[in-house]
């Protein structure tokens, strides 16, 4: 098994990296003045970021954003929090306001699978098909792009690592092209929920009956790229929904809320939004071209029905201070308030490079990896989500991060990008007032 070293690495690139954050909290409380300075709202200690929260806001790039920074086991996370659950609207966000993590659910998903790793019930290099025999004899595509009869056999059998690394060969509806994307999409093979309403050049998606459903039309489907050959981000956080469910032996949801939900007190974290929490439900976004159109709305919220395919890799809803109650139990080790959640030695797997040694990675992947559902950077441990937010812990320096906003598609703004300078911007004066 392939591990990374815990050492601080700082890229200006690097948007799913906490080593930058990590820094900057770090030179914060180092200060003589740093535990007083670091109060719950800290925009006097990171100018910069919170210039930048107040420019997206106010320029009407998004209509809210709020930036999480706890250290250590310190029971809650310090905050910049600008703007309101809505466009217009008049209630500010907090810690308590809950917003679409969308692909932050994988490192919860992946954390759950290394739970049952610990619990003896699933290996690491277990072959997916000892859990789910419909994934025995795969067929991988001669071209990712090309006709779905042009196929030669898998050389290997797709593991439990591959499913947590994504290294299986799976496809997914934002990876996939030409009949391999058709297919995936005629068959269920969702990527997430957006809305009720019609989205511009997304086909409308007829979902399975049950998770149990989806994991078998996907199966009969060709992979794109041979088990363990390569990086290609994909659905398999989604299925391992269903293989936790096999081999627990409760449903994906029950699951997570008895094993880690209860157990840390996240009592904000849902696949379907209660009717009497709405007021706290964020509004979505989707950016075209300087305007903001709402997409999913509290009032008519799809996240409000519990839905037949609960994904692992997408589909929850979570408040900034129950996600940094997962991030801190990270930080932990398994542990959180004293109580044991998970197994240390669980954690410390799942928050290393897991990558197959074999597997090729994007280029600009110098020096990281892939851990249980978050990539991994040095010390570091984390991912983002499809509506602009991003979640990170970093070892080496004791601290948890993360960013909450809402609008899609991510990548339409280098909110993570400038961020990152800001807080770098943030940190030269600190530096130079400890040394002082």
């Amino acid at each position: 098994m392939a591990t990374s070293p815990r050492s601080l690495h700082l890229s200006r690139r690097a948007i799913f990296r906490g080593g930058a954050y990590a820094a900057t909290g770090l030179a914060v409380a180092s200060l003589p003045f740093g535990r007083q300075l670091f109060a719950h709202d800290v925009s006097e200690a990171y100018p910069a970021a919170a210039a930048l929260a107040e420019r997206y806001v106010n320029g009407g790039k998004v209509a809210n954003m709020l930036l999480t920074f706890g250290m250590g086991q310190e029971d809650h996370a310090h905050t910049i929090a600008r703007g309101t659950l809505a466009l217009g609207g008049t209630d500010k966000v907090d810690e308590d306001t809950l917003y679409r993590i969308y692909s932050m659910t994988k490192p919860i998903t992946g954390m759950a699978v290394m739970m049952l790793i610990d619990d003896g019930l699933l290996g690491l290099d277990q072959p997916l098909y000892d859990i789910l025999p419909a994934f025995r004899d795969m067929q991988v595509l001669v071209d990712p792009d090309g006709p779905l009869d042009e196929t030669v056999p898998a050389e290997r059998a797709i593991t439990i690592r591959h499913m947590l690394t994504h290294t299986a060969g799976l496809g997914y509806l934002i990876t996939s092209k030409g009949p391999l994307l058709k297919a995936y999409a005629d068959s269920g093979i969702v990527g997430g929920r957006v809305s009720r309403l019609p989205i511009p050049g997304v086909p409308p998606v007829e979902s399975p009956a049950s998770l149990a459903a989806w994991a078998e039309n996907l199966a009969q489907l060709p992979l794109m790229y041979q088990p363990g050959a390569r990086w290609s981000y994909s659905a398999s956080l989604d299925l391992l929904g269903r293989v936790i469910e096999v081999a627990s032996g409760v449903s994906f949801p029950q699951f997570l809320k008895d094993r880690f939900f209860d157990p840390l007190g996240m009592s904000s974290t849902y696949f379907a939004v209660p009717k009497n929490e709405l007021d706290r439900l964020t509004a979505n976004y989707g950016v075209v071209g300087s305007s903001l159109l709402a997409i999913d709305t509290a009032a008519n919220s799809v996240f409000t029905d519990m839905p037949n395919v609960p994904l692992g890799g997408a589909d929850l809803v979570s408040s900034p201070r129950d996600y940094d109650r997962f991030l801190r139990m990270l930080l932990g080790y398994g542990e959180l308030d004293g109580e044991r959640v998970m197994g240390e030695l669980a954690v410390r797997i799942g928050t290393s490079n897991l990558m197959p040694a074999a597997a090729s990675q994007p280029p600009s992947w110098v020096g990281e990896g892939h851990g249980a559902g978050g990539r991994v950077l040095g010390s570091t441990f984390g991912w983002g989500g499809a509506a602009g937010t991003l979640a990170t812990v970093d070892y080496g320096l004791d601290m948890r991060l993360a960013l909450f906003t809402q609008y899609t598609p991510a990548q339409v703004y280098s909110l993570r990008e400038e961020y990152v300078d800001a807080l770098e911007a943030d940190l030269a004066p600190m530096r130079r007032n400890r040394a002082a």
